[in-house]
């Protein structure tokens, strides 16, 4: 997905260096408004054909995934013990809901790119989903697999819990800021 965008992104005559640093959405939002500036309408195509070519990508994967076996016995154990539960994601809605069509079932909210104005890393998309919930970072826990995760809820002052089925192995999701490291989602409830 990240080389398609790049591609892409290489066709605007943006020089790499000025993105390849970047996330996949913030290429895309950084080209935009280098664009908008010269070329209002070339700059909403650019950036029209760079979301579809993500959503496209995440739809097809989304077709070929299914939630870790113990996710939803965890996600219900822990709202039976009191806990409320939101998901904040990069991905967009409908991706998650072709993962996991039930998972309002399981989780208090549910924010996805197209949710949201800012997309995490920005803190605020995490700021979100606690407010939604009326609750404060301190006793809050963001549970992720990926260091992106673990530095957001490490800088809004969250116990963290990274799991290791994503990107990060456990001295990568120590390093970005895991108080704690599990192999599998279902572990979570040793520790609640």
């Amino acid at each position: 997905m990240r080389s398609e965008v790049i591609e892409l992104t290489l066709t605007t005559g943006v020089p790499r260096v000025e993105f390849e640093h970047l996330f996949i959405i913030e290429i895309v939002e950084a080209v935009f408004t280098r664009l908008h500036k010269e070329a209002p309408e070339a700059a909403s195509g650019y950036r029209s054909r760079a979301h579809a070519l993500i959503t496209e990508f995440e739809l097809e994967a989304a077709a070929r995934t299914e939630p870790f076996p113990e996710t939803r016995r965890t996600l219900r154990e822990l709202r039976r013990a009191g806990k409320q539960i939101a998901v904040v994601t990069r991905n967009c809605s409908r991706a998650v809901t072709r993962v996991f069509g039930d998972i309002d079932d399981y989780c208090d909210t549910v924010l996805a790119r197209d949710h949201v104005t800012h997309l995490k890393p920005d803190l605020r998309h995490v700021r979100e989903a606690l407010t939604t919930l009326g609750k404060e970072e301190s006793i809050a826990a963001m549970v992720g697999d990926g260091r992106m995760d673990m530095s957001v809820g490490r800088e809004l002052g969250m116990y963290c819990v990274g799991v290791l089925t994503g990107s990060g192995d456990e001295e990568q999701l120590t390093n970005a800021g895991a108080d704690l490291v599990i192999a599998e989602i279902q572990e979570l409830l040793d520790h609640v």
